[in-house]
């Protein structure tokens, strides 16, 4: 029986033991919980960082969400189209006088019977605008002003971007007379819808036939009539 007692007893020292043992090692386990922390940080910061993102997807989206209602109501999608020219209803104003750079060349060809002279408007206003129709031209001459006709032809509207040009065609008879004619002094031009003139130099023929009103008008092509340049 007594061997029996120590034999308990020893069990129990032993398992008392190891009871500490396990104890100690949940302490250990216990230890590494700032561990678990750092990873429950970890998940926090994940979160806080997540919901960043989300701000942010939100503000982005809110951004697109503002930049496609305006361009649904057409002001920054057609203001964008339009040009800086644009007024607020995204429409191009017309080009003005003072904006235009207007010149003029001789584009006769040999063989031709009639006299081409191109005129030219650049614009150089630092926006878009619009030009369309006829311009007004006058040839000054030493026995008055001769108004040059329209030529009837249709003319469709066009958008000038700063620093682009467009042109139209100035035809006249030539003076095949033999006769001094009448002399050509000057060139006046009114864009479209302008009442303000540009005087320019004459660069065609020196002088037109003398007529009694039977023969061939000077003539003008609308805008565009002569090409369009960049």
């Amino acid at each position: 029986m007594r061997v029996h007692k120590l034999t308990f007893a020893a069990l129990a020292v032993a398992a008392g033991l190891s009871l500490t043992a396990c104890q100690n090692g949940d302490d250990g386990t216990g230890k590494s919980a700032p561990s678990a922390g750092s990873h429950e940080s970890a998940q926090g910061g994940g979160s806080s960082s997540s919901g960043s993102d989300q701000g942010s997807g939100s503000t982005s989206g809110g951004s697109d969400q503002n930049g496609g209602s305006g361009t649904g109501k057409g002001s920054t999608g057609k203001g964008s189209s339009a040009g800086t020219g644009a007024d607020a209803s995204g429409k191009v104003e017309r080009c003005h006088t003072d904006e235009l750079e207007v010149t003029a060349k001789d584009d006769t060809i040999d063989g031709d019977p009639d006299g081409n002279v191109v005129v030219e408007f650049k614009n150089g206003g630092g926006r878009d605008c619009a030009i369309s129709g006829y311009a007004g031209v006058d040839l000054k001459t030493n026995s008055g002003t001769v108004s040059a006709k329209r030529t009837g032809a249709s003319a469709g509207q066009s958008i000038l971007k700063n620093g682009q040009s467009i042109a139209f065609a100035v035809t006249y008879p030539l003076n095949k007379t033999g006769g001094s004619g009448v002399r050509i002094t000057g060139l006046l031009v009114t864009p479209p819808n302008e009442t303000k003139t540009v005087t320019l130099d004459w660069p065609g023929g020196a002088t037109l036939p003398v007529t009694d009103g039977s023969g061939d008008p000077v003539k003008v092509g609308p805008i565009g009539s002569a090409g369009q340049g960049g």
